[in-house]
């Protein structure tokens, strides 16, 4: 196993506490439609820190949240019992989705903006087979609620696709953008933190 540089773990701390943001400003904005960043944050996580410290950083976040501290979007905003609700299989999802996209993000020398747009979109996409499921058998089997997949998938899918699909073509922007320019200065090294 290798270790962790300090920038590993700078750069780590950072994208969990962007995470730790991304669900105050959701708690706090008051939007009766959910807009939430934290898609966005997984997606330049995987895309900027390479698929093992991304997923890492979104680990950081869940751990934080697990132990009791109020980092997450909806009551009771942290602690074990988070498990139990409905969404908890998105923030699962965020593992597995910041690793994809760091993972076929992995030779970005020559890569485009559709390289980057495919990354982030297969990373939305990693979530929502994780997140979607999750909701239904949480809705279904702890809160008794008698859901089908299909309006699971109303509820947990359809209304956030569109958006999400911007996020991830912000997000593939972004993620070039600041990797040609670490590159440029030398900044970037062994292929992005990985």
């Amino acid at each position: 196993m290798s270790k962790f540089s300090a920038r590993d773990i700078t750069m780590t701390a950072v994208f969990a506490a962007l995470a730790v943001v991304s669900a105050m400003l959701v708690r706090y904005a008051g939007s009766i439609v959910p807009f939430s960043l934290q898609p966005f944050v997984v997606m330049l996580a995987g895309g900027l820190l390479g698929a093992r410290l991304g997923a890492l950083s979104m680990v950081v976040y869940i751990l934080l949240g697990l132990v009791g501290l109020p980092v997450f979007v909806s009551p009771p905003f942290g602690g074990p019992a988070y498990v139990l609700q409905p969404t908890f299989g998105f923030l699962l999802g965020f593992i597995l989705s910041a690793y994809v996209t760091g993972s076929l993000l992995k030779n970005r020398e020559e890569s485009g903006f559709a390289r980057y747009f495919l990354a982030m979109a297969a990373g939305v996409l990693v979530y929502d087979l994780i997140g979607v499921p999750y909701l239904y058998l949480i809705l279904n089997f702890y809160l008794g609620k008698t859901v089908s997949i299909a309006t699971a998938i109303t509820i947990g899918f359809t209304p956030f696709i569109l958006l999400d699909l911007v996020k991830a073509a912000a997000a593939a922007i972004l993620a070039r953008a600041v990797y040609r320019r670490l590159n440029a200065y030398g900044l970037s090294e062994r292929n992005e933190m990985q």
